[in-house]
């Protein structure tokens, strides 16, 4: 019987050396190929619309558009393809965020050469993928929130503000950041100013010390 065609691979990294890295490792599994790649979220949306893939790996952190941002937009799209993030950070509030943006799996940088093979035949297989050691930490806190009765963690924030927020750290000016979204900058005034009453803040500083906490930029 021959053996089934590779899972075709979308990798989406705004590092280089990171991306070259994971290529190498999931090139070198007979049933696993990188198809396409991407420098940042919109890309990888924009890659998996022009190219047949069967999985997206997706960083957190990105310019222009966040791994999370862009899982998003691709489950809503592509509701078929598979999603895992690839991050630096152990983080809860992304694994939980992660799941909810419709990824399947959430693995490590610091052991992705142990864990993302076996987190990409997962994901094809429709199975959830957690790194090794978080699944204890993950049920105790979640059954922790249960008990005092907070239930799963909320977003203050809501999708367009997230994006806005990010632009906004990473330097664009209102005008911008209404080229980028396609919306006026009028708009893009009035959710900065929502997004500042929301979260108590004052100014772009504070704002991009949020979006850094968030890990919608890199510090």
């Amino acid at each position: 019987m021959p053996a089934p065609p590779p899972i075709r691979v979308l990798l989406a990294d705004d590092h280089t050396l990171v991306r070259r890295g994971v290529r190498l490792i999931l090139d070198g599994e007979p049933d696993l190929t990188v198809v396409a790649e991407a420098g940042d979220g919109a890309e990888a949306v924009a890659a998996a619309r022009t190219t047949e893939v069967d999985l997206a790996v997706l960083d957190v952190a990105m310019p222009r558009t966040t791994g999370l941002q862009a899982a998003r937009e691709l489950s809503r799209r592509l509701p078929g393809l598979r999603i895992l993030i690839l991050t630096m950070y152990d983080n809860e509030q992304y694994f939980f965020e992660a799941l909810k943006a419709g990824a399947c799996g959430y693995v490590l940088k610091s052991v992705a050469d142990r864990d993302l093979v076996e987190a990409c035949r997962a994901a094809v297989r429709d199975e959830p993928f957690i790194y090794p050691g978080a699944e204890r930490a993950l049920v105790r806190s979640y059954l922790d929130r249960l008990h005092r009765g907070d239930g799963l963690p909320r977003r203050p924030i809501t999708e367009r503000e997230e994006e806005i927020l990010k632009l906004v750290a990473e330097g664009h000016t209102s005008k911008e950041i209404g080229e980028l979204l396609f919306i006026s900058a009028k708009t893009v005034e009035r959710h900065r100013a929502n997004l500042l009453q929301k979260l108590g803040m004052r100014d772009r500083l504070e704002l991009t010390r949020y979006a850094i906490r968030a890990g919608l930029i890199e510090p």
